[in-house]
């Protein structure tokens, strides 16, 4: 599992502000849901109130003309109060699930702009868990539970007024009780936030270990690593239990001490009303009332303990959403950035160093310019340096050192969404969501036609596997495309790129996973699709980057050579090497073609 994070202390006045926000927000859904609350506590009050009366009056006294309007008094504020409490659960409910909703929107929406560093460093399953289930807390606060909560507080007040006119003695005895009571819950909310909490992020850690799991299947199975993979979920799953079961053992603490100081109370008001009675300064009815109404009191005492246990982990909740949405996302800082013109796609790279983790460098030195038009090819090693160089062509990272140029411009001070909107990438492990072939390529150009689509379909070669589809371009490709090969997967990223119509074209091992036939196919396509575009190539072929502008041999994060193909053959250096090397690969490929060799790229 995931390390443990840092113990953050929660700052309690930022809760309640973004609370009473969160209220004022959706405040008259609650009015309204207070309304008939107010009106169903008040109508509970009728029954119990009743019992003095039809117990001295009625049976004490023989006044039968009182049975009968009693009787219809309390019937009819009974179906005051279910009415009543249907509605409130039906308003408050629909806006507790309104705002559930409004709060996930908001948190994905930021989620989504945030630098992809953030994505790197953060598990897809904690992510997920932040949304889905950090935003359901909220309910608490602006659904039923404010509302019972604040049910609770009213019929206590009225159920102590109450018990103040039949015996204000007694009724201080009792609050003595009370107040210890209070004291407790107090000191038991403190204990229980933290541990809600921590129950969010642990859920988020297991969610995110059993997302990798599920999306690595293949990889478990092939090195029968299930026993192992069970274990690690059973620890987080373990870490889980235990702070469920101990959040169990302080609500449930609450809960004992609660019922014994009912039952402390049941045991005075029996001593103290029994001898009122004997004394006359109460009658039956008055001791039967303030029994009733004893537990009016005291049930929305129990109520309001397990309500705030509930408000507890809501303030969680928004403890956990908060830190999200306090990252400064990536249109924050192109708000302040002018409106991007017209791109040409000169790039430039001027002395960048770059390293993901602190006193490691990845890129040293790197500088090479490009000019708008032209094709550059990234070759080298694996781990060279190659990929983190595309990465900060797309702004996904920043150097530490030095500068990436577009059009003389810093990439920095470029708004990136406008920036983006001019790329086209086609990398080695593409993405495809799951929906259509269709919607996959389009996805590139909302509201394209399909004709659009049909035709970069056609440069890109895939109408040749589509049509053997029953569906054709509607043929569902599944979670991530798993219904395709990898090559189908290649050919629909690079129709997708074609339909972009970018300036600036990325082509990270695009053809790695097409045989050589299909690569022949598509390469007249794709060298139609590079023609007036800045294009930047990393690939494994020597006949895909062979007719490069420039090419750049990166290693250990330094670009040792550079030139065209035959300058770099006639140098004899690293990329003779490179290309004796694949040369082999393929004569040997050729003469064994079920044996598979080294690339160049990943030598």
């Amino acid at each position: 599992m995931a390390a443990p994070e840092p113990k953050r202390k929660v700052d309690t006045k930022r809760a309640w502000r973004e609370a009473r926000a969160l209220i004022h927000q959706h405040r008259k859904s609650l009015a309204v849901g207070l309304v008939l609350m107010l009106v169903s506590r008040l109508a509970g009050i009728v029954l119990p109130a009743s019992t003095k009366y039809l117990i001295d009056d009625v049976i004490g006294k023989h006044h039968s003309q009182l049975l009968l309007p009693l009787a219809l008094a309390a019937g009819l504020a009974t179906l005051v109060q279910a009415v009543t409490s249907y509605a409130n659960s039906q308003v408050v409910s629909v806006a507790a699930q309104r705002a559930i909703m409004a709060m996930r929107q908001r948190v994905q929406e930021h989620i989504l702009r945030l630098p992809v560093a953030y994505f790197d460093g953060t598990r897809s399953g904690v992510i997920i868990a932040r949304v889905m289930n950090d935003s359901e807390g909220i309910r608490n606060l602006v659904g039923t539970g404010l509302i019972q909560l604040v049910g609770g507080l009213l019929t206590a007040l009225i159920s102590l007024g109450a018990l103040f006119w039949l015996n204000w003695r007694l009724t201080l005895a009792i609050l003595v009780f009370l107040g210890l009571f209070g004291g407790a819950m107090a000191l038991a909310f403190k204990r229980l936030r933290p541990l809600f909490r921590k129950r969010s992020e642990l859920t988020a850690e297991l969610t995110g270990r059993l997302a990798e799991s599920v999306g690595g299947v293949r990889v478990l199975k092939v090195y029968v690593a299930e026993d192992r993979e069970s274990r690690i979920f059973a620890e987080g799953a373990e870490k889980l239990f235990c702070n469920i079961a101990g959040t169990i053992t302080g609500t449930s603490a609450i809960t004992a001490f609660s019922t014994a100081i009912v039952g402390a109370v049941g045991v005075l008001i029996m001593v103290v009303g029994g001898r009122a009675i004997f004394a006359g300064s109460m009658t039956l009815g008055d001791l039967i009332m303030y029994a009733f109404f004893v537990g009016l009191l005291a049930a929305p005492v129990v109520q309001i303990a397990n309500i705030g246990t509930q408000v507890s982990e809501a303030f969680a909740g928004l403890d956990r959403i908060r830190e999200i949405l306090d990252l400064p996302t990536e249109d924050q800082e192109d708000a302040a950035r002018a409106p991007l013109p017209a791109l040409a796609g000169q790039v430039a790279f001027r002395d960048v160093e770059f390293e993901y983790d602190p006193g490691t460098p990845v890129l040293r030195g790197i500088s090479f310019q490009v000019p708008a038009g032209s094709t550059v090819a990234l070759v080298g090693s694996s781990g060279s340096g190659k990929s983190t160089i595309i990465g900060l062509l797309m702004a996904f990272s920043r150097p530490q050192r030095g500068q990436v140029l577009v059009d003389g411009q810093d990439l920095l001070g470029l708004r990136l969404r406008d920036y983006r909107a001019r790329l086209g990438v086609v990398m080695q492990d593409n993405f495809l969501f799951d929906g259509t072939v269709a919607d996959n390529i389009g996805f590139a150009k909302p509201g394209a036609t399909r004709e659009e689509i049909e035709a970069v379909g056609r440069i890109a070669h895939v109408e040749e596997f589509v049509e053997r589809f029953e569906l054709g371009y509607d043929t569902v490709v599944g979670e991530r495309g798993v219904k395709l090969s990898g090559g189908q997967r290649q050919r629909v990223a690079i129709a997708r790129a074609i339909l972009a119509d970018p300036r600036i074209l990325i082509l990270d091992e695009a053809t790695s996973s097409l045989d050589s036939e299909s690569e022949a196919l598509i390469r007249d396509g794709l060298r139609r699709l590079r023609s007036g575009r800045t294009t930047f190539v990393i690939a494994h072929r020597l006949s895909t980057i062979e007719s490069a502008d420039q090419i750049l041999v990166v290693e250990a994060g330094r670009i040792v050579e550079r030139g065209v193909h035959a300058e770099l053959l006639a140098l004899g250096g690293r990329y003779r090497q490179l290309y004796e090397r694949q040369q082999n690969s393929e004569l040997d490929k050729f003469i064994n073609p079920g044996e598979d060799f080294t690339t160049i790229s990943g030598e």
